[in-house]
Formats: C-alpha cells, sequence, structure tokens
C-alpha cells in the first residue's frame, strides 16, 4: 500500500511503498476514502523539515533540552547517533481521517466490515491507504454523512474541546484569533451554541468566509474593526472568552486577547503560538488562561488510546471518542457546514504535489483532502480536471442472437430473490406465456427454496457457476445488491448469457469499464438496465402526444424519495454507494429519454446535513434537465412528478397516476388508479423477452446505458469539485 512520509532530516516527502499493518485485537482495519490535511499542524512539520539543523534546534527547544540530557547521560557519540538515527529516518503525516472497515479485530463488537467511520490519532489516521485503528480512536459515521464530510472528525474534535474549555454560554460573546481550519470550526460551533462570535484574521477571505458561515463580525487583528465591534457588541464590557486558534511566533493574539476580553474572562489556547503573557494586563483583569488538549479527555493516554480502556461517563463526560461522534452528528445535523471550508479535492497519489504547493504558498487553503483510489474512481476527477470520461461501448460487438423457435420458451434464470425480484419482476414473468423460469440462485438456501415454491422456479441454488455454466439458460437477472451488480453483469456476459441487470450497473467507472470490456472479449452485448420509467405507459402516451421538439427543452423533475427505516442496507454507502448512486439513473434515464439525447454536463449541490440533491444535466442542444432528490419532504406529497417544457408546450407527469400535456388552448389528459400506478416494469420485461426471443437489439442501446451510469456517477465528481463536470467520450 502507499503512504505519505517525511525524512524530518531532508525535509524529503514521498508517497512510499509500505507493507499493509495488521489487524492486531482491540481495533479495526481501515481503508481510506478521504484523509484531511491541517493546513495547521502538518504544515508547521512540513517547514520545519525544510529548515537548517539550527533551525530545527530554534523551532523545537523541548527536543534541544532533551538532546542535552543525553549528552550529560549518554555522551556526545551515543546521543549523536542516536538524534541523527531519529532524524534520518522516514515518519508519517496524517492525523484526520474516513474510510471504510476492511477487518475487525478480536474484541471488537461495535462496527463490521463494510461499516464507514471517522478515525482519530497521529499515529493510526496518517495519510496511508490502510490504518489500523484502535477502539476509542474511531467511531461509526452517521448514515446521512458524506465521507469527505466525515474525514474532518478529528480536526473538528479539536476546535470542539477548545470550545468545552472555554464554557461558553447562551447569550455570550466570543472572539476568535485566527480564522484557519480550527478557528472556522470554532467559530460555527460557538455560533451553533448560541454564542455571538467575532473573528480575527489578516486573510480578508478568511474573515468573509467566517461571516458567511455565522459569525457576527470579522476584520485584521491590526485595524480598529474587530475592537469596534466587540465593543458594539459586549456594551464596552468586552468578550466573555478569547479562543487562541492562531500559530505562528508573533505575540499579538495574547496581547490582543487581554485588551478585548471582559473582567475575568478566559483565555483558551487551542493553536501553537506564542504566549509571552503580559502580566500586568492578565493580572488586572484576572484573566483565566486554559489550555485545550488536543481531541479531549484520554489523548496521550496509552491505556485509553491504544488499550481500549474507556472512562466512565459519570466522571469524564466527553472523551476523545465521544468528542469525535459528537462532531459528526453535528455535522450531519446541519448545524456545522464543513463543505465551503474545502479548498481542494486532491488525488492520494498527487499527495507530495499538493504538500509542496501548500508550502510553497502557491496552494491557499482552508482545508485539503485527499480522495483516495476506490473513491476517485466513484467521484470522477479532481476540481483541477472537471472531466469525466465516458467509457466507449466496443466495437464489433454483436448487436443480434440467433432467433429462437416459435414454441421454444426462453428460459430464464434469477440471481437475487429480495423484495424488488419477487413484488416487480418475477409476479409479471410467472405468469407470461413463452416464459421459463428455470433457475434462482440466492446465498441462502431458504430464499432460493422459497422463491422456487411461489414462481415456480424449475431448479433452486446456491451455486452461480452452475447457472452460467448451464446452456439451456437464456437470460440471467440480476437482481442483487448494488455493490454486486457489476460484478455478477460481466460474469454472465462472458458465460454468452443476456442480461437484465436492475440499477445500478455499476457504483464507480472502474466497474462500469468492466462491463464493457468484458463487453469487448465476449461479443456479448446482450444487457439491459432497469431503466423501467421510460416504458411506463402514461409517459410513453404523454411523450407522443407531446410530439417532436424543434427548440431547446427544459425539464424538472422533483424525486420525493423519503427517510429509509433505520438498518437498511441502502444506508450502507461504504459497499452499497450513495442512494443517487444507487437509483438516479432511474431519473437520469427517463429525462434523457424524453429529450433525446445522451447528457453531456453534470452539475451537482448538496444542502449540509442530509442526502438531498440537486443535479442540473445539460444536453447537446442547449436543453436541461434539473433533477432535485430530496429526502427531507413530506410523506404524503407524490413520490415522482415531472415538467417537461418546450415550443410553447407542456407536459406534466403526476407519481405515474396521471399525465397532461399542453399545447396552446388544447389540453390532453390521460389518467389511471393510484392503486393501478405502472411505472414500466411490465413493459419494459415484455420488451426484453421478445428481444431475447428474436434475436433483435436490446430494448435500450448499450450506448444509452454507459452514459446514463457515467452521469449518475459524475455527480458525485460535481459534488467534490463544487463544479459543473463535462462527460466525454473517453479516447
Amino acid at each position: 500500500m502507499k503512504q505519505v512520509v517525511q525524512n524530518y532530516k531532508s525535509g524529503e516527502l514521498a508517497l512510499l511503498d509500505v507493507p499493509v499493518p495488521g489487524c492486531k485485537p482491540g481495533g479495526v482495519l481501515v481503508r481510506t476514502a478521504y484523509s484531511l490535511i491541517s493546513t495547521g499542524t502538518e504544515l508547521m512539520k512540513v517547514s520545519e523539515a525544510g529548515m537548517s539543523m539550527l533551525g530545527k534546534a530554534r523551532s523545537r527547544p523541548d527536543q534541544v533540552a532533551k538532546v542535552v540530557q543525553s549528552v550529560a547521560t549518554n555522551g556526545v557519540p551515543a546521543t549523536y547517533r542516536k538524534v541523527m538515527g531519529k532524524l534520518d529516518s522516514y515518519t508519517p503525516l496524517g492525523y484526520s481521517l474516513c474510510g471504510v472497515v476492511e477487518q475487525v479485530g478480536d474484541g471488537i463488537d461495535d462496527v463490521k466490515a463494510g461499516d464507514l467511520v471517522a478515525c482519530a490519532g497521529n499515529e493510526h489516521a496518517l495519510h496511508a491507504e490502510l490504518n489500523w485503528v484502535p477502539k476509542n480512536l474511531y467511531t461509526p459515521v452517521p448514515d446521512s454523512l458524506a465521507p469527505r464530510h466525515a474525514a474532518f472528525g478529528t480536526v473538528g474534535s479539536i476546535a470542539l474541546q477548545g470550545v468545552r474549555q472555554g464554557e461558553s454560554r447562551l447569550g455570550e460573546v466570543a472572539l476568535v484569533v485566527g480564522l484557519g481550519l480550527i478557528g472556522q470550526l470554532v467559530a460555527q460551533l460557538l455560533t451553533a451554541s448560541g454564542v455571538r462570535v467575532v473573528g480575527a484574521d489578516p486573510d480578508p477571505a478568511r474573515c468573509e468566509l467566517a461571516e458567511r458561515l455565522g459569525a457576527a463580525a470579522c476584520g485584521d487583528p491590526a485595524s480598529p474593526a474587530v475592537e469596534s465591534a466587540v465593543a458594539e457588541l459586549t456594551d464596552g464590557h468586552g468578550v466573555d472568552q478569547v479562543y487562541l486558534a492562531a500559530g505562528g511566533g508573533s505575540n499579538q493574539p495574547v496581547e490582543l486577547a487581554a485588551r478585548l476580553c471582559r473582567d475575568r474572562g478566559r483565555v483558551v489556547d487551542i493553536g501553537k503560538c506564542r504566549l509571552d503573557l503580559p502580566w500586568n494586563a492578565y493580572y488586572e483583569k484576572e484573566l483565566d488562561v486554559r489550555f485545550s488538549r488536543s481531541y479531549g479527555p484520554g489523548r496521550y493516554d496509552p491505556e485509553y488510546e491504544i488499550e481500549g480502556r474507556d472512562y466512565p461517563i459519570g466522571y469524564v463526560r466527553w472523551t476523545e471518542r465521544r468528542n469525535l461522534a459528537c462532531f459528526l452528528d453535528l455535522v450531519a445535523r446541519g448545524r456545522v457546514d464543513v463543505e465551503p471550508l474545502i479548498t481542494r479535492t486532491a488525488d492520494f497519489d498527487d499527495a507530495v504535489e499538493t504538500y509542496q504547493r501548500l508550502k510553497d504558498g502557491e496552494l491557499k487553503a482552508v482545508a485539503v483532502l485527499f480522495r483516495y483510489p476506490e473513491q476517485v474512481a466513484e467521484d470522477g476527477p479532481s476540481a483541477d480536471a472537471p472531466v469525466v470520461s465516458v467509457p466507449v461501448v466496443p466495437g464489433g460487438a454483436r448487436s443480434s442472437a440467433p432467433v429462437r423457435a416459435a414454441k421454444t420458451p426462453v428460459r430464464l434464470a434469477f440471481v437475487g430473490a429480495g423484495n424488488y425480484a419477487t413484488s416487480m419482476l418475477l409476479p409479471h414473468l410467472a405468469r407470461r406465456d413463452g416464459v421459463e423460469l428455470s433457475t434462482v440462485v440466492t446465498t441462502t438456501a431458504l430464499s432460493a427454496a422459497n422463491a422456487q415454491r411461489k414462481f415456480g422456479f424449475r431448479e433452486a441454488t446456491t451455486d452461480l457457476d452452475a447457472v452460467l455454466g448451464d446452456a439451456s439458460v437464456d437470460a440471467v437477472f440480476v437482481v442483487t445488491r448494488h455493490s454486486s451488480h457489476a460484478e455478477l453483469t460481466r460474469k454472465a456476459l462472458l458465460a454468452g448469457k443476456a442480461v437484465f441487470v436492475e440499477k445500478p450497473l455499476a457504483l464507480t467507472s472502474q466497474e462500469l469499464t468492466g462491463v464493457l470490456d468484458a463487453v469487448e472479449e465476449s461479443g456479448n452485448d446482450r444487457l439491459q438496465v432497469g431503466f423501467n420509467r421510460r416504458f411506463a405507459p402514461l409517459l410513453q402516451e404523454a411523450g407522443k402526444r407531446f410530439g417532436a421538439r424543434t427548440g431547446p427543452a427544459s425539464l424538472r423533475y422533483l424525486v420525493n424519495a423519503g427517510r429509509l427505516d433505520h438498518g437498511s442496507w441502502y444506508l450502507q454507502q461504504g459497499t452499497e454507494g450513495s442512494r443517487f448512486a444507487g437509483e438516479g439513473g432511474h431519473f437520469v434515464d427517463t429525462a434523457s429519454w424524453l429529450l433525446g439525447a445522451d447528457p453531456v454536463s453534470v452539475y451537482a449541490l448538496a444542502p449540509s446535513g442530509n442526502e438531498d440533491l440537486q443535479v442540473v444535466l445539460g444536453y447537446p442542444d442547449g436543453s436541461t434537465a434539473t433533477i432535485s432528490y430530496v429526502t427531507t419532504g413530506a410523506a404524503g406529497f407524490p413520490k415522482e412528478t415531472l415538467d417537461l417544457v418546450a415550443d410553447g408546450k407542456v407536459l406534466q407527469l403526476d407519481d405515474f397516476v396521471r399525465s397532461s400535456v399542453y399545447d396552446g388552448r388544447k389540453r390532453w389528459v390521460s389518467s389511471r388508479l393510484p392503486k393501478a400506478r405502472d411505472k414500466g416494469q411490465a413493459a419494459e420485461l415484455a420488451a426484453f423477452v421478445r428481444a431475447v426471443r428474436s434475436g433483435a437489439p436490446m430494448p435500450v442501446p448499450l450506448r444509452s446505458l454507459v452514459a446514463t451510469t457515467a452521469a449518475t456517477l459524475a455527480v458525485r465528481a460535481a459534488l467534490a469539485g463544487g463544479a459543473p463536470v463535462t462527460l466525454a467520450e473517453a479516447r
């Protein structure tokens, strides 16, 4: 695996190949999805490494004192060898990440493989593809929280512990000195707790950002603006607390704190700044100076951090781990917004270059995330490269198959027999003439037996290979969990079967490419994805009534998805992808079918704290489709409503119960009973069976299936980069 390391003697940064850590008892092995660069602490370490030996000594007088003591005890030669050996070694970087549990060690029962966790610790949450993390330094990520936001957990805990040390109360006023990453989070946490915040930072952009995120006023500490704001908000008494979140060698922060703090106020040191306290000023106001030790109680205690011995909550309410969980909860509920703090998301392979750009000042940043290889495949390219490649559909694949004899049944095998298969697909197929349900394959014998009994499958098995090797099976239905779709589809195509796979076809661009590689290798393009809405009778009829377009169209699609029940496997984003990755293809496909083209651009926005999305698709003729995918709407409101506007006409679809077309003075309406809502599954299955029987092309061209899947995956890239991405066919 790869890990970011630094040689403290030479200053060299490297992305080094190192062995995978073992999964020891009392912890978990975590595959990193995102890790966060601490633009304060880490850059200070990186800068120190580039200094001369004298510069290093001046910056770390505590270490010089240890060297002097070692000389007195062990002599100069031994001490020199010890110091040089330590300096001339690779040391790790990083301490805040989010990832997926890959393996669980003995004694761990609160998470399992596949769970998403946030991790802390400068020895355990490193910029590395895999990390072993002890129990008290990780916590599960709330279901609604994006992995890139959960990667802020450790720095958020540092900020939270600082706020706890300040003992702020509702209605008070606080001054935050230094509006870097920690300062921005401190300001938001204070605002969320009902404290009015004044910020001080020489960078106008950081001041503007803090005000946008809730601070009452911000300004340069050297200007009168900060002092004026404090006087106005406190009636001249001074702030209740000052939080020092600045670094560097200036003594200005502590002097500013003394000047603007009220009598008997509190000064909390969170960062690492110079602390030459002006005695008279601090004595006369009897200021309470406090230090905030990193993430909270438990920090630097090996019995807590390594051995996993928790502190009783009755004695220590907020430990490291409880702070970590609390901060993630605040972000998940929208009380803290970390998305605006992300200056750049860089691919992990570019780690050394990113550090160098930060060190040289070329990249001005509040927060920078590393995105790891598997996440890169899901998200698409970084913000510096807003183009997502759409895999090329292989040429030379066959678009037809041998025609079957008229009286020969089409033999179908099902891989998976869950709720969707048994309620929406199999009832239509079981009663269809000319179809034989040959074999059902499930991972558990009982579910296969139940499906066989209910729908009349000839055989039930748990052996997938036996089905793929059965020459009598014409087509395979893949109706399993999302994470297995691409691989099962690939295997079935290579076995020469026609394939019907429920959406999504793939959860990553890498998986999508793997499917197309199988098409090219086998020459078999007999593939249909379960994008059924384009087959819905009401929508089909409305489309015909609407007719051809001459100008660009505007389409709005509101999907009132609602909240999922706790424990639903759809919420396992670490393994099954986001909800939109799982079902968003339905809506992209419907829009593209109505507009008669594949999208060429994708833009997406997401409010913090929930899974709501606004996705804007651009099309070659200038048409646009806006998909509002929301989970926070009223349960009684229709799930899907759609409007298409072009050429003086409007098409409306009301949750597959009613469709209308307005054309000048004319209005056409078609409706059906709500219980008879038809989203097109029956028509889609009929079209697929006909294609298998006759050897005709599949109901939806493979190029369209690939374009829809690529556009759905590109939503994450657009969110990560904060800008539209262009969909371009790979060359």
